[in-house]
């Protein structure tokens, strides 16, 4: 689980490897990722949008940018929770994800969340520290 909290709403990630969408001898990788965010403020605010950064093991990274997040643009008034789940395909067994949700608040502020970095494991990865 990874967690980050920017101007009092917390987003968590938790993700998780698929063996049974995944085939490592065809150099196909699949995680699930549950993502959620909270609203420990005391405006309501709206997600409008997503902009993630999605990057395997070889360096090449991925953007991913568009309105909501599964079909859903959701507004979290003070307190309230939404959780929801999506997947990423990799070609390498290891990868990083990242990124932010644009808000807006009930008086009209647009601004920045930011999402964890997390780490995309699957057992076939080697990791190296230097």
């Amino acid at each position: 689980m990874y967690r980050v909290v920017t101007r009092d709403i917390r987003v968590t990630a938790t993700p998780q490897y698929l063996a049974d969408r995944s085939s490592a001898e065809d150099g196909r990788f699949f995680w699930a990722y549950t993502i959620e965010i909270v609203n420990l403020g005391t405006v309501t605010v709206q997600l409008k949008s997503r902009h993630w950064k999605i990057t395997d093991a070889n360096g090449n990274t991925q953007e991913v940018r568009g309105p909501g997040v599964v079909g859903e643009q959701p507004e979290l008034k003070p307190g309230e929770r939404f959780e929801y789940t999506s997947g990423v395909p990799l070609t390498t067994p290891t990868g990083l994800m990242t990124g932010s949700y644009q808000m807006v608040s009930d008086t009209g502020e647009n601004f920045d969340v930011e999402i964890p970095v997390f780490s995309l494991d699957s057992p076939h990865g080697k990791r190296v520290l230097h």
